[in-house]
Order: C-alpha cells, then sequence, then structure tokens
C-alpha cells in the first residue's frame, strides 16, 4: 500500500480476529494507522497480529458485550495509543432460526453483542472521540438491516438498531467535530457467511436468498472489498461523510 493517509491516527477496532475486521485491521495498519485491536478470540487476534508484522498494532481480548470489559478494553486503548481518533465496531454474530422459534436467549445474545456492543463501546469510547477533534465512528450495519433477509430477525433487528444509533450520534455530536457512518456489507466473504449453512435452520429455503446475488461480475469478494471503504471513511477523504450509510454489496439490492 503507497498512500499512507492515515499516518498518526490512532484507531481502535473489534472483531478484528478475522474476517472484516481482521482485514479492516490489516488495511488500517497498510495506510500508516496505529491500531488496537480487539475480539474474544484471543488466538484468531495472535493470527492477525502475526500477518500485520508491525509494532503499530497491539491486540486485545474483550467481551463487547459487557460493561466492564469494555470500559476496560477503551481505557487501555486510549492510554496505550494517547487517545483515539477513531473507532470500528465490527464484531458481530449471526445466529437463525424460524422466528417462531426463536429462543429469547438466541434473540437477547445477537442483540446484546450487535446491538448493545456498538453502544458500549461507542457510548466509552466518545470522550476520547471528542477529545481527538476529528473523531469517527464507524459502525457495522447490514443489508439485513434494509432488505429481507429470511431466517435472521434478530440479527436484522440488531443491525436496523445500530443504523438508528449511528444517525442519532451523528446529529447530536455533529457539532463537536465528530462524525458517524454506517458501513453496510452484503453478499461479501467473511467469518460470519462462510459459516452460514451452519447458522441458519437445517430446513432453510434457500430460494428465499436468491435477491441477494451480486449484480456485478467475479462471485462473492473477500472482506478486502469492505476494508478499503472503512479506511476511506477513517481518513480526511471521509471528512464530510457523516450520518449515513455506504453499501458495499455489488449492486445485489439495487
Amino acid at each position: 500500500m503507497e498512500v499512507e493517509r492515515l499516518t498518526g491516527r490512532r484507531i481502535l477496532i473489534t472483531g478484528a480476529a478475522s474476517g472484516i475486521g481482521r482485514a479492516t485491521t490489516l488495511r488500517l495498519l497498510a495506510e500508516g494507522a496505529r491500531v488496537v485491536a480487539a475480539d474474544v478470540s484471543e488466538d484468531g487476534l495472535k493470527e492477525t497480529l502475526a500477518l500485520a508484522g508491525t509494532d503499530r498494532l497491539t491486540v486485545a481480548t474483550a467481551d463487547i458485550a459487557d460493561e466492564a470489559s469494555v470500559g476496560s478494553l477503551v481505557s487501555a486503548a486510549a492510554a496505550e495509543l494517547g487517545g483515539l481518533d477513531a473507532l470500528v465496531n465490527a464484531a458481530a454474530i449471526l445466529r437463525g432460526a424460524h422466528t417462531h422459534e426463536c429462543s429469547l436467549e438466541l434473540w437477547n445474545r445477537v442483540i446484546g453483542i450487535n446491538l448493545t456492543g456498538t453502544f458500549l463501546m461507542t457510548r466509552a469510547a466518545l470522550p476520547h472521540l471528542l477529545a481527538s477533534g476529528r473523531g469517527v465512528v464507524v459502525n457495522f450495519s447490514s443489508t439485513a438491516a434494509f432488505f429481507a433477509h429470511p431466517f435472521m430477525a434478530a440479527y436484522s433487528a440488531s443491525k436496523g438498531g445500530i443504523f438508528s444509533f449511528t444517525h442519532s450520534i451523528a446529529q447530536e455530536y455533529g457539532k463537536q467535530g465528530l462524525r458517524a457512518v454506517n458501513v453496510v456489507p452484503g453478499g461479501i466473504s467473511s467469518g460470519i457467511t462462510a459459516n452460514i449453512r451452519d447458522l441458519v435452520p437445517e430446513d432453510t429455503d434457500w430460494d428465499l436468498f436468491g435477491k441477494l446475488t451480486p449484480a456485478l461480475p467475479g462471485g462473492i469478494p473477500g472482506p478486502e472489498k469492505v476494508a478499503g471503504v472503512v479506511a476511506m471513511l477513517v481518513s480526511d477523504d471521509g471528512s464530510f461523510i457523516t450520518g449515513t450509510e455506504i453499501r458495499v454489496d455489488g449492486g445485489a439490492h439495487q
């Protein structure tokens, strides 16, 4: 990567042990950022650290659904980096079920990690991001929040909540220089999509997913396609983008 538009930027990212979170971590580092990368998977973080091969990356295990864990993570990250310029909330899980069979435990787990976890991370990071003067929050919604994704009621609801939450903080803190943007992936190869058949009911009618095919040729791309968008958003190239969404789905939902 020749362009180092993120040199000096201090960034905290979650979900960095695999998929889009890992690809984004590596892209941010390639563009010169200093990064604290977090996940619940210690082994996955070790792999990310090895792939990065730079002392500008620090990894930390944390559970974003746990308030105390989030508080410790954000405080440690801000201390390690000397502040925060950007927060990237990439951590998420997907669990599918027939909605009439969806347990409250499954519902609460998905909402707790995806939506409440995004809230907890953002709330803890906001004072540091505001102090930066150029703070950015990049949240991950999903095409599931806007278009029909069957068997994913809890996941869709969590991502719809993130969409609204992001707009709220963009308006609330915009005058203080904070930007907040939703990235909306769809049809991307990631840790979640790679195991999708294990995450939905065995009798899933796959014909119901027919509208999720990208319009562009080349099949399903890797998470690097999303990572490049995130890098743009947290750089000066994204300085006039806030309170909106960028959909990265190859035109599957035109």
